[in-house]
């Protein structure tokens, strides 16, 4: 088996792998297709249908009352998805849209505040929506999830693909009604639309394999029981 792939596959999955181990819960890999299905509400704030971006912990948020200067706030959101503006005290926010936000802080502030203030909120720091990009890609690492995402649109976002890459062997690993599953995608069908390019969504890791580890890739497919990992092909 080829050892560097291995070593960079293994890098990218440590996390979900101890997981696995951990709590003896299995990741179904199958061919790509028309990919893995969306992860449920539980597993990410993604919308299943249309990704509309949800506000959720760690995310940074500049709150701006046009008009009123010293109501002006940057501000992070909290485990409990909960924000602390001036006047108004505490405002939930995970979970809920950007607008959706900017009503309650608006509604808020017409209660004894203010007649008719006019909100906006810009988020500055995505932290909650992230996507890992790893193995044979430019720019390997985090990247926040802004809107609707597809597989090529990811890729492009990290740099695309090494000269290095194999380009029918990248997988997406997800987490799906709390059970951790892959699928393995050719980006050369995809880019020639011989395959849907498949939506990405928070949590998502996606690696890009190395040319010439196709075997190594199937190697380590098979092997995966060893680590207490259930493969459907």
């Amino acid at each position: 088996m080829n050892t560097t792939f291995l070593r960079s596959l293994l890098a990218a999955l440590l996390t979900l792998l101890l997981a696995a181990c951990a709590t003896n819960q299995p990741v179904n890999i199958q061919s790509g297709g028309n990919g893995l299905p969306p992860p449920s509400a539980s597993d990410t704030n993604a919308d299943a249908k249309v990704f509309t971006y949800k506000v959720g912990a760690g995310d940074v948020l500049e709150v701006t009352v046009f008009g009123v200067d010293d109501l002006n706030r940057t501000v992070r959101v909290n485990s409990d998805g909960d924000i602390s503006l001036p006047l108004i005290g505490s405002v939930h926010a995970g979970g809920h849209t950007i607008p959706e936000v900017q009503d309650i802080i608006t509604a808020r502030l017409q209660k004894g505040f203010l007649q008719d203030p006019q909100v906006s909120i810009f988020v500055k720091d995505f932290v909650s929506q992230q996507i890992t990009m790893d193995g044979s890609v430019r720019k390997p690492g985090i990247y926040p999830l802004t809107g609707k995402t597809t597989l090529l649109q990811a890729l492009a976002m990290s740099g695309g693909m090494t000269d290095l890459a194999e380009h029918s062997g990248v997988v997406v690993f997800r987490q799906i009604d709390g059970k951790r599953m892959g699928a393995v995608f050719n980006m050369d069908k995809i880019v020639h639309g011989q395959a849907v390019d498949p939506q990405v969504y928070a949590g998502d890791i996606v690696v890009v394999s190395k040319s010439g580890t196709k075997n190594a890739l199937q190697n380590f497919i098979k092997a995966a029981p060893a680590l207490g990992l259930f493969l459907l092909l």
